[in-house]
């Protein structure tokens, strides 16, 4: 062959070899073209997929062990924050956006190009977060009656949380809570069901509202200012024997469809994308292993199409003790219908054993192909693939002064009035805003931490002010009474001090301490010390309105007769000012108690309709104050030596007697 022939053949080889790269870098690619049908684009992905990037897409991992390159080579489905686990201490939004793009950046470099989502504990606000809004716990939430107040507060979450570059959020939690003894309580809306249904207004505040077209069942998220939502725990996490933290819930199937399930019912409905398996038993079962609950049920009945999600190592915790045959785990949590496992540190393992059990076809490829369909539904729904990438434009969301505002007006709905004066025509609240002098005691009055409880910054919560930014029940009352008003604050003030000290009244704030999940399982339900002693020496010495700062009732019926008011708070979050908004009488008292106050722990459990139902307070009970902002703001008009009519007097206190709630 001549040389020239040689040369032409190189260059006809090279061209071929140019143009077959140019037709290959524009092929079409369906899963690509956000103009197809999601239907079509997931059919599309999943066909071009190998078991490895399927089992890859079913794996969630900390971001403690995240890295651009595992991300890229085992096609990591999803990152996660645990409790408590961020970027930096104190790390601001665009650290976590930062953050979070690199882990994406890795994702977007493997062969198909998959866009990981990443997923928050986000449960009472962007509660992990430094400077982030941190709203009331749920079981205040329900003592509101308010799902469009609750919807607002999932909008405004989703807000926060994008802020951060997160577009998942573990929330919410929509457990019946039916002991208080449980120390996840706090989670609940209510004992009641009907509550809790109407609570899961806050799924489409997170998402967004769904299209009047929606098919029942289908995960919808509204754009890049909502959040894919997950509905936990399924299912009766809220009903364990004794309250026990993912212990057995001992009911027949009218009783578990009838208090535990309607709540999901109303999520699906609603459009939540993802749900999340109880670590608990049914009956004996454990949830994560149920496969007649999580497929015949949720997905089968209920027709649910987004993605199940398994807890903390749930999978681990089928077996006693947790990970003793880990292979047997992993068989027994995919069988049951779990589509996405929240491994989440040793993530070899898990993808190890998956793709041994599939290729040895114990657990067959069309389980595989379920899951991962479910993931990459969610994830083009939400729009993932068009912008994977988290930016800086809403950053200024995060802790916005809106969304405090929007805390604070929560705060106020949230508080419920047990009782008001020590007889009928002589009631305390509302308080006064002009007196001469003022005691505040108690271990919560000063403490943001304490405030807010468990889930805040870290798992566990906090102590102190230093955490976060928000206002204490302390700085609130300051900032409320008039400048002439000296307000005298000991924690822990002796009964002489009280008694010998001409305080006009006295505003104690006691309760629990933090605690989260396990930690906060507690069969006696006593208060914080010295938080009874605490009541004791004021209240036997001044009149006094005591405010209980707690994730559920606590034992107070000994002290209640030395009470001349008493508040249930409930675990108010970062914007304490809405506890002084109603305790001076800008609002009025409108809450309702969103589950039974026991006398004693021995007749736990104890709900509404029981037999031996004999409660301290029954479930619904709430006493009500009117607002009166006329006579406060002549009250704070006036000069120090100003005293209001008597005909005045009798006027505000009869606006302020009391009347329990139907």
């Amino acid at each position: 062959m001549s040389r020239a022939c040689l040369q032409t053949l190189g260059v006809l080889s090279l061209w071929w070899f140019v143009a077959s790269a140019m037709a290959q870098s524009t092929e079409y690619v369906m899963y690509k073209d956000p103009e197809q049908p999601v239907a079509a684009r997931v059919k599309d992905l999943l066909s071009r997929m190998t078991l490895e990037e399927k089992i890859g897409q079913m794996t969630q991992i900390d971001r403690t062990v995240a890295t651009y390159d595992f991300m890229r080579t085992y096609s990591i489905g999803s990152v996660l924050s645990g409790g408590g686990s961020t970027p930096l201490p104190e790390a601001s939004a665009e650290d976590w956006v930062n953050m979070i793009n690199d882990y994406q950046n890795g994702s977007l470099s493997s062969r198909l190009g998959i866009p990981m989502i990443y997923g928050i504990d986000a449960v009472h606000g962007h509660n992990n977060v430094y400077n982030a809004t941190i709203f009331p716990h749920n079981i205040g939430l329900g003592a509101t009656r308010d799902p469009d107040l609750v919807k607002k507060i999932g909008a405004a979450t989703a807000l926060e949380v994008r802020a951060t570059g997160i577009p998942y959020v573990f929330a919410p939690c929509i457990a019946v809570c039916r002991d208080p003894r449980w120390g996840r309580c706090y989670e609940s809306y209510s004992e009641n069901e009907e509550i809790v249904r109407q609570m899961t207004e806050i799924i489409p505040g997170l998402q967004g509202d769904i299209p009047s077209d929606s098919r029942k069942g289908v995960p919808y998220v509204g754009g890049k200012n909502k959040v894919a939502a997950c509905a936990k725990h399924f299912v009766g996490d809220g009903g364990t024997t004794k309250g026990i933290n993912e212990n057995n819930t001992v009911v027949d199937m009218h009783g578990l469809l009838s208090i535990h399930m309607p709540a999901y019912t109303d999520a699906i409905i609603k459009g939540v994308s993802t749900v999340m398996v109880s670590y608990s038993s049914w009956n004996g079962e454990k949830m994560h292993a149920n496969r007649d609950l999580v497929t015949g049920f949720l997905k089968d009945t209920l027709n649910f199409k987004g993605f199940v999600i398994s807890d903390w190592q749930g999978i681990d915790r089928i077996t006693s003790p947790p990970h003793a045959n880990y292979t047997y785990s992993v068989e027994a949590g995919i069988l049951a219908g779990i589509d996405m496992v929240m491994v989440p540190f040793n993530f070899t393992e898990f993808i190890d054993d998956l793709t041994n059990l599939v290729k040895e076809e114990v657990i067959p490829m069309d389980r595989i192909d379920d899951a991962v369909e479910r993931i990459l539904f969610v994830k083009f729904t939400m729009g993932l693939f068009e912008s994977p990438m988290a930016d800086l434009s809403l950053v200024s969301e995060l802790g916005s002064q809106a969304h405090r505002e929007l805390a604070r007006e929560a705060v106020r709905k949230t508080l419920v009035l047990l009782k008001n004066g020590k007889n009928e025509t002589d009631p305390l609240l509302p308080l006064p805003k002009k007196p001469k002098k003022i005691l505040v005691a108690g271990s919560h009055a000063d403490n943001l931490g304490y405030q807010c409880g468990g889930w805040t910054i870290n798992w566990q919560g906090f102590s102190g002010n230093k955490y976060t930014r928000g206002t204490t029940i302390l700085s609130a009352i300051k900032s409320t009474v008039d400048l002439s008003t000296e307000v005298v604050y000991q924690e822990t003030p002796g009964k002489d001090f009280v008694k010998y000290t001409d305080f006009d009244y006295a505003i104690v704030v006691v309760g629990e301490h933090p605690y989260a999940e396990t930690a906060g399982d507690s069969m006696t339900l006593t208060m914080a010390d010295p938080g009874p002693t605490t009541i004791t020496n004021v209240c036997e010495a001044v009149k006094c309105v005591v405010i209980v700062v707690s994730g559920r009732p606590l034992m107070i019926e000994p002290y209640i007769s030395s009470i001349d008011a008493l508040v249930a708070a409930w675990l108010p979050g970062t914007e304490g000012q809405g506890v002084a908004d109603v305790l001076f009488g800008d609002y009025g008292f409108n809450g309702k108690l969103p589950r039974t106050w026991f006398k004693s722990v021995d007749q736990l459990p104890m709900n509404f309709g029981d037999s031996h139902y004999d409660p301290l307070f029954p479930f619904d009970f709430g006493l009500k104050t009117e607002s009166v902002p006329g006579l406060v703001a002549r009250a704070t008009s006036f000069g120090t030596d100003w005293r209001p009519h008597p005909l005045m007097v009798t006027a505000c206190l009869a606006i302020s007697l009391y009347s329990a709630s139907a």
